[in-house]
This record gives structure tokens, sequence and C-alpha cells, in this order.
């Protein structure tokens, strides 16, 4: 076999990745068998294999890359120097990769993942892996605004990142399901929500007087 370089190696797990998703998406896990995927890749099996060994190994891969699209997203909130404007930061970023078509593969793959953490142990580590990136980001930023006496102290932080976590995957399946939902006017919900987190209320968008 003849020697390819890395920027080829990288274009073939990539090109291997894109047909797993889009079959992924189209058809779920247990409906999509390798040869679909070698099929839609335009590669041979013999490729295909040199980088997947099962369907597993390509699930785990996509999380994996979709772990490392999140950390960008949430990089965005970390550099917020107010905690709460961080939590508004985060809502910002999601809705814009929640009305993304190009990502409608990506969440429709994401969904097929909670229902296959049921029953594989393996995809049930990689979700929630995936999970407690975010929550740790909204747990920080909760815990810093306590601190610093922005945010209600009797608030649970766990508490306050699994419901900013459960809104969203609640959006995504309504999105995924062809619901007619206005996504901006349900993130502008999210943030009043976000904006009862503070010691002193105030309207979204608005600034405290001094």
């Amino acid at each position: 076999m003849p020697k390819i370089s890395d920027k080829q190696r990288e274009g073939r797990r990539q090109q291997i990745l894109e047909a797993a998703l889009a079959c992924f998406a189209d058809d779920g896990f247990h409906q999509t068998g390798m040869a679909d995927i070698v099929k839609r890749s335009g590669l041979s099996h013999g490729a295909v294999y040199l980088y997947f060994q099962s369907k597993d190994d390509l699930i785990e891969a996509l999380a994996d890359d979709r772990h490392r699209r999140e950390a960008v997203l949430n990089s965005v909130a970390q550099g917020s120097g107010d905690p709460i404007e961080g939590l508004h930061a985060l809502v910002r970023v999601y809705t814009e990769w929640l009305t993304d078509p190009a990502g409608e593969a990506r969440r429709r793959v994401g969904i097929h993942g909670w229902a296959e953490a049921l029953r594989n142990r393996r995809v049930r580590a990689s979700v929630v892996e995936g999970i407690d990136m975010p929550r740790a980001l909204i747990v920080a930023l909760v815990e810093r605004g306590q601190h610093d006496g922005l945010i209600k102290r009797d608030l649970d932080a766990d508490a306050v990142a699994r419901v900013l976590i459960a809104i969203f995957q609640g959006f995504v399946l309504q999105k995924c399901w062809g619901e007619q939902i206005d996504v901006e006017a349900c993130m502008a919900a999210t943030g009043s929500v976000i904006e009862g987190f503070r010691t002193t209320r105030r309207s979204v968008g608005r600034r405290t007087r001094a």
C-alpha cells in the first residue's frame, strides 16, 4: 500500500466520519451497518476498517468530535468577566448551534446517542462526558457569581446547571421532531430564567441603575 501524508490520512478519517454521521442521522445506530457506512464513504472495506473497527468506534469518534466543537463554544462563556453574562453568552452560542441548518445531522445523531446510552455503557460514558463539560462550566460560573454576591446563595449550582442543560436538550428534541418553535423567543425566556438567579432582579438587557 502506498504511503499517504498525515493530511490525506486525516482527510480519509473525516470522510468516513461524515459518511457515518449521514447514515446514523438517516437510519439510527441499529439500522445502520458497517457496510452502509463503507458504501456511503466511497472507500473500500479495508480502508474503512483501517481507521475504525466497529460502529462503536465510529459512535465514540463522532462524540469526541462533538465534544471538541462544544469546548470551543464553552470557551466563549469562560471569557466573560461577569458570570451571569457568561451564562447568557452560553445561551447565545448554543442558540446559534441549534438554529444552524448544517448542524441538523449532528443534532439527530446526538439524540440517537442519548437513546443508545440506555443500553451501551461505552456510549453512555461518552454521552455523560459531553454533558459534564457544560455542567462543570455552568457550576463554576454560578459559584463565582455566588462568591461575588451576584447570584443568590440559596441556589444549588449543580441543580442550576442541570436545569439549564435540560432546557437545551428539550429544545434539541423539539427541533429534531420538526416542531415549529420560535427558538429565539424560547431562548429569550431562558435568558429571563437566568436573570432570576440574580441577587437583585433586573430586566434582561437593561443595566441596573447605580
